[in-house]
């Protein structure tokens, strides 16, 4: 029964309201809102006033309240709500209080708005989803109040046969006494002597003056916050972090700018439309800049700290686990930065009113958008996803020892863009990540850093193997980076005509250390061999007989 009767209150109300509203003779949506009488307190409108399309009705009205002729911009308002007596009384005050509030609270352009009568969205394109609808009802500003926010609107009405016209709507002028309350004139305003509230441009003579002293004032401001910082981290903080706060005077004297000059918008002086929209979006935009930076380096503190207490210095010398936990934090630190700037320029877009504004623009334009940021921000978010893919897949972690493009390199920096390789002589190398994950490498820490090491010697063929052998072994376990010695192992791999090669293998406790005790072993034996042996050395050979030394027959040679 309640289901059934809520159909019924719902077929009574649309036969209330239909007969209310102009249909197309086709039964299309309707183009206006018919009235029977339209500000009958305020006579007829002057030819000054024009009202047939929304842009007309916008400059009409912008053009009257800045020469002070509120009684005619009151014809571009809806008094519908006033009876015909307080409609003459307060339409002029109300024409005031909206300009005052258009002036400061938003920054309005005509031209944004249709010149057609029907206000229809014309899209060659057909793109828009609102192309080829006429529309009755436009919405000129959105603006916030006592922490509500408040719409002004154009609507089309039509009084009889005559034309239709546009106008501000009534509910939007029953908030205007408290959009008035919130952006109307300040405290300072209000004793700027009246010849300095003469109109020069776009703005008004006294802010011409003022608006070098505001930016002046914010910017002693904002050095004077810088060297208090800068003091008070020299002084007293530099032993909690200075990794931190040695590098957040600069965030810190934005944000306290942009607070600044917040309250000096709210409490003591507004500008004009124009210069309070950019004003308003340029302090967003530094303030949350400034908190965010502030995070950034709040986190890049804590992970250096980590490093310090948890690995130490980055090299492939510290424990797995361990090289695997600093990756796992730089990792941690590419998503926070990333979920920071996401919610920052989200957050930026939602106090400019873009997301509201543009919504239908970038509806229309996503597939041209689309294209644009792909191909401008290819190489960028290419490599984004390489270094997500290696923080995924691991194929280096942080102090790993890698040999790319024939350099022995450290891993200290996996980045969002880029890697950063310190070389065994102290170079920093900056490479691409997108280039980095395409091209081979070595990773001498993958699994351990235990390696091989060979040292190949080119001796004459009468070297005796045997006693070579022996005393590499003798000079391979001196070495405090040899381990595993009962794996050494000394061998000829290869003859030639008058030479052969030996090849020596010792196992190293790490790269490092084992490419350092392959050359203390090879000095040994080559000493050995020079001071002992000195005929090992590849040379060569006459034959004046049938024996030679090289049969090992003991006959003359030389």
């Amino acid at each position: 029964m309640p289901r059934c009767l809520s159909w019924i209150l719902l077929v009574v109300a649309l036969f209330a309201v239909g007969p209310s509203l102009a249909q197309s003779p086709d039964g299309e949506a309707p183009r206006w809102f018919d009235l029977e009488s339209l500000n009958a307190g305020l006579g007829e409108p002057p030819e000054e006033v024009r009202r047939q399309t929304p842009r007309e009705a916008l400059r009409s009205f912008l053009t009257l309240t800045r020469r002070g002729d509120f009684d005619s911009a009151a014809h571009l308002l809806n008094l519908a709500d006033l009876s015909p007596g307080e409609q003459a009384a307060r339409g002029a005050e109300l024409a005031r209080q909206l300009a005052s509030v258009l002036q400061r609270g938003d920054w309005l352009e005509p031209a944004d708005l249709p010149s057609r009568r029907d206000a229809m969205i014309v899209a060659p394109s057909g793109q828009h989803p609102m192309a080829g609808m006429p529309r009755r009802n436009l919405l000129l500003t959105s603006l916030e109040a006592a922490g509500a926010p408040h719409d002004i609107r154009l609507a089309r009405y039509r009084v009889g046969e005559r034309p239709p016209v546009w106008l501000i709507t009534p509910d939007s002028l029953a908030y205007v006494p408290a959009l008035y309350a919130e952006y109307g004139p300040s405290w300072l305003e209000d004793h700027i002597p009246s010849r300095l509230q003469a109109p020069l441009g776009e703005l008004r003579l006294w802010e011409w003056i003022a608006l070098p002293i505001f930016l002046l004032i914010i910017g002693l401001v904002g050095w004077g916050v810088h060297r208090l910082v800068d003091w008070l981290v020299r002084r007293i903080f530099r032993r909690i972090s200075g990794a931190f706060t040695g590098r957040v005077q600069t965030p810190i004297a934005f944000i306290a700018m942009a607070l600044v000059a917040r309250m000096l918008l709210d409490y003591v002086v507004s500008f004009s439309g124009a210069v309070t929209t950019s004003l308003r979006v340029l302090l967003i935009i530094i303030a949350a800049w400034g908190v965010g930076l502030v995070a950034v380096r709040l986190l890049d503190a804590f992970l250096m700290k980590m490093t310090q207490s948890l690995v130490g210095e980055i090299d492939d010398t510290r424990h797995r686990d361990e090289r695997k936990l600093l990756t796992s934090l730089y990792a941690l630190r590419r998503s926070i930065i990333l979920v920071t700037v996401v919610a920052v320029i989200a957050y930026v877009l939602s106090q400019i009113n873009l997301f509201g504004t543009l919504g239908m623009t970038l509806v229309a334009s996503a597939s041209v958008l689309t294209v644009l940021v792909g191909i401008a921000g290819q190489a960028v978010l290419g490599n984004i996803l390489s270094s997500v893919q290696v923080s995924l897949a691991k194929p280096i972690r942080m102090g790993d020892l890698i040999v790319f493009e024939g350099q022995w390199c450290y891993v200290e920096g996996i980045y969002y863009t880029f890697v950063r390789l310190r070389s065994w002589d102290e170079r920093r190398l900056i490479v691409p990540i997108r280039y980095f994950v395409s091209q081979p490498f070595d990773n001498l820490s993958t699994k351990n850093p235990r390696l091989y090491r060979k040292i190949a010697l080119t001796l004459h063929l009468s070297a005796d193997i045997a006693v070579l052998r022996e005393r590499f072994v003798e000079l391979a376990r001196r070495e405090e980076y040899v381990v595993d010695p009962d794996r050494l192992e000394c061998h000829v791999t290869a003859q030639r005509e008058a030479t052969l090669e030996a090849s020596c293998y010792l196992m190293t406790r790490e790269p490092v250390g084992g490419w350092i005790a392959e050359n203390n072993v090879r000095e040994g034996l080559m000493a050995f061999i020079r001071d002992e042996h000195p005929e090992w050395w590849p040379r060569e050979v006459v034959v004046l007989g049938r024996q030679d030394i090289a049969r090992g027959d003991g006959g003359a040679a030389s």
